[in-house]
């Protein structure tokens, strides 16, 4: 017995050892936020959101600063976080939920990491109350996705901003697999531009979370809004607040059409993933992680959620690990179909 609780004691005493090395490297530094997007969209909100909370949660209680970083869908940012920041814990980041995926498929040369190498910290939201949604101005031609499907109609003319990112891949995957009229017009710098180039007509529509929705351009949800939802993507079943939208796995042809969705839909599970460079040391690893999945537990973050209507519904780094597992584990076969309507693009 005396021996177990010797060995009980000594435990206690290292942890709180490394407790107190984190805390000495922490205190008085400033530990950067990148973010892969342009101020104002969804992910920034969400970075900013955390940023103003998490260093009370990390030993030491860092300044904590957000960094845009936007470029190629943020791919500039992944690369950035995976090569370039110190790996000494005092920087990690927010990129896009695709990156996984598309460093996986290997659709980009420009790919400069290993999506399991990251050091994952876990995702703001895993999707439980959001959605990705096809948005059309009323004005449009097209008036339904009866009309967008109609041999000879006229497509919807739809906004993204870079070749790689989900606001130009999923409408690529709508045309291809539900047979939907799209024209893309890509390359708007970030969402806000691309926010403020439908309200003024430059383009019809967009595919768009909700959250950011929600957080960043809330009028388009108003009872008189000027813009409608045709599609939900990135869930399995229809929000209670669209029931009468449609899935794109609902609108899928075919079985496997149906399979290809569901694995371009996984990435949803990182809808917001933060994650740091590789090879950190273990304890200012563990230390974000837990600092991390704190955070989301704060009555004063929840309540900030709240008034900006973003989805929280965290996983750690651990279940964001088991997400690019899964990805992973996709039968060849429909990884490669995703890569061949990904990389064909016209």
């Amino acid at each position: 017995m005396r021996a177990i609780a010797f060995s009980i004691s000594l435990l206690l005493a290292l942890s709180a050892a490394r407790a107190d090395e984190v805390a000495d490297f922490y205190r008085g530094r400033q530990v950067d936020l990148i973010v892969g997007f342009g101020p104002g969209g969804g992910y920034d909100i969400y970075a900013r959101l955390l940023a103003r909370y998490i260093g009370k949660y990390i030993p030491g209680h860092p300044n904590v600063v957000v960094q845009n970083m936007p470029g190629a869908g943020s791919l500039r940012a992944a690369n950035y976080i995976y090569s370039v920041a110190p790996k000494d814990g005092t920087a990690f980041g927010l990129f896009a939920r695709d990156m996984p995926l598309v460093s996986l498929l290997g659709i980009d040369a420009n790919v400069q990491f290993d999506a399991r190498k990251f050091t994952w910290l876990g995702s703001s939201s895993s999707y439980a109350d959001d959605a990705y949604l096809l948005m059309l101005r009323k004005d449009a031609a097209v008036k339904s996705i009866a009309d967008a499907r109609r041999p000879g109609g006229p497509p919807m003319v739809l906004g993204g901003t870079a070749e790689g990112s989900t606001s130009d891949d999923i409408p690529i995957l709508l045309r291809d697999l539900l047979g939907l009229h799209i024209k893309l017009i890509a390359g708007y710098r970030d969402s806000g531009v691309l926010f403020l180039a439908i309200d003024q007509n430059e383009v019809e529509g967009r595919t768009v979370g909700l959250s950011s929705v929600r957080s960043a351009h809330a009028q388009w949800l108003a009872p008189n809004s000027d813009m409608r939802v045709l599609l939900q993507f990135g869930r399995a079943t229809r929000l209670p607040e669209f029931p009468d939208v449609p899935t794109a796995r609902e609108l899928a042809p075919d079985a496997r059409s149906r399979a290809i969705i569901e694995l371009a839909e996984l990435p949803y599970l990182l809808s917001r993933p933060f994650a740091a460079p590789p090879d950190l040391p273990p304890a200012r690893a563990k230390a974000l992680e837990t600092a991390f999945l704190a955070v989301h537990k704060d009555p004063g973050y929840l309540a900030d959620a709240a008034k900006l209507k973003v989805d929280v519904s965290p996983i750690g780094g651990e279940a964001a690990l088991q997400a690019i597992d899964r990805l992973a584990a996709t039968p060849a076969d429909l990884r490669d179909a995703l890569k061949s309507l990904l990389t064909k693009r016209q």
